[in-house]
């Protein structure tokens, strides 16, 4: 453990130094002994962990210099130690923020050396979770969990930026599986408020007869089998962050109370009256299409202005082009890693079905697909027959994905089909009932 310096502040020089001797028996203590007020003020820049200080000095009372030394650093913790008991004065020492009031006895010493103990873990406990958050915002590195050099891929980071820059309201779109929700952790722990708790919601997790109490918090007593209180998710959230994901399967009734929760910032806890205040900076996601379903009267359309705020949309992996390829080096490294297993390659075959596929399930699915991959291979190097498309999607999904000529129409069923018999041109042939060299032709051509 590191050296922990304590300021002793005491104008009885018998009792100073029984004090300083008393303390100096932990080895990692060091400490400094002054007889005045002033001398322990001049010499704050020195940064002491903690300050036994005695209330009578002869330059300035004790409370002057607890008042000096909390301008200076309210972090630093003070024990007074005063030679009467004053009751009304101790509260006072305490409401300035003092860390206890300690009366001259025989026992003092080693109050003081509880004192000193418990607060050494504390500052201990709280720099080990200093060092976590920090961490944590190592992880959350933008580049670290969004994989990719596109130009898309850029254009995504450099809004995140700007997310991160403000407490804007954040909407991110985007398909099942592109990381809405890296996204969005990404941004508060790189926020200022990434020191404080990230709490999300999955809400097409929750019935709707639920939401509010989970959400809002309830009383004690509000409902049947409410024995205690609750603190809802937006109190829970503090100063954070409280990230809505599926924001779009919201019923609304449940849109309605969050609409005035957001224009109000406060809440009131199911079966109470006391008004509770919301500080938390809000992210939501979805999936859906809020425009439309505004449009079609599933969603309110003032709450939708209301969290529109920075829209973030993450573009699916088919159009990202080689970052698909970033992606599976990725995956396959770290799940080689992982698993104890030595390096794999990804062949020049592989690498061309793998660029070739659509992945409606996204990044998570081609993480599926090259982890199963790594595990179906025999040597360090990944083959296209390695690798297996599962895909549950569906011809006629693709297909209406969007608008199409009917040429583009015939080109992704047959590439579909390409895709589900691993390149098979026989397959994908006798399976469409075509001649083989339609495919043959379409293949010279570029068109799949």
């Amino acid at each position: 453990m590191s050296t922990f310096k304590i300021f002793v502040v005491e104008d009885d020089p018998f009792y100073g130094e029984m004090l300083k001797y008393h303390i100096s028996l932990n080895p990692d203590y060091v400490v400094e002994k002054f007889e005045n007020g002033k001398e322990c003020l001049n010499n704050l820049y020195k940064n002491p962990a903690v300050i036994s200080l005695d209330y009578s000095l002869p330059d300035m009372s004790g409370m002057e210099v607890l008042k000096k030394v909390k301008e200076h650093n309210p972090d630093i913790p003070v024990i007074i130690v005063s030679g009467q008991e004053d009751v009304s004065t101790a509260v006072k020492l305490l409401k300035e923020g003092a860390y206890d009031y300690f009366v001259k006895d025989d026992e003092t010493k080693d109050r003081i050396w509880n004192a000193l103990k418990n607060i050494r873990e504390r500052l201990n406990l709280e720099k080990q979770i200093d060092d976590l958050k920090e961490e944590i915002g190592k992880k959350y590195v933008f580049n670290n969990i969004i994989k990719g050099n596109s130009k898309e891929i850029k254009q995504l980071f450099n809004i995140m930026e700007k997310a991160v820059g403000t407490n804007i309201t954040v909407s991110i779109s985007g398909e099942t599986g592109t990381g809405k929700d890296l996204v969005a952790k990404a941004i508060h722990y790189n926020s200022l408020r990434g020191k404080y708790p990230f709490i999300a919601i999955n809400i097409s997790a929750i019935p709707n007869d639920l939401m509010e109490s989970e959400m809002f918090g309830y009383e004690k007593g509000a409902f049947t089998g409410a024995n205690t209180r609750k603190i809802g998710k937006f109190e829970e959230a503090g100063k954070g962050t409280i990230f809505l994901d599926e924001i779009g399967e919201m019923d609304l009734n449940m849109q309605a109370k969050l609409l005035r929760v957001l224009q109000e910032k406060e809440l009131t806890r199911i079966g109470g009256h006391a008004i509770v205040k919301v500080n938390a900076r809000l992210i939501v996601a979805t999936h859906r299409d809020l425009a439309e379903e505004v449009k079609n009267g599933n969603f309110r359309q003032d709450l939708y202005y209301r969290l529109l705020g920075l829209p973030i949309h993450l573009p699916p992996l088919k159009d990202r082009g080689n970052d698909i390829l970033i992606l599976a080096k990725y995956f396959v490294d770290a799940f080689c890693e992982e698993n104890a297993m030595s390096k794999k390659n990804l062949s020049a075959h592989a690498q061309d079905k793998l660029l070739n596929y659509s992945y409606p399930g996204n990044v998570r699915e081609l993480k599926a697909i090259i982890e199963l991959a790594a595990v179906m291979s025999n040597s360090d190097t990944i083959d296209d027959i390695d690798i297996t498309f599962t895909s549950t999607k569906k011809v006629s999904d693709f297909l209406l994905d969007e608008e199409d000529t009917l040429n583009g129409y015939t080109r992704k069923i047959i590439k579909h089909y390409m895709d589900k018999y691993d390149g098979n041109i026989m397959k994908a042939a006798k399976k469409l009932d075509i001649g083989k060299s339609t495919i043959y032709r379409m293949k010279k051509n570029n068109e799949i």
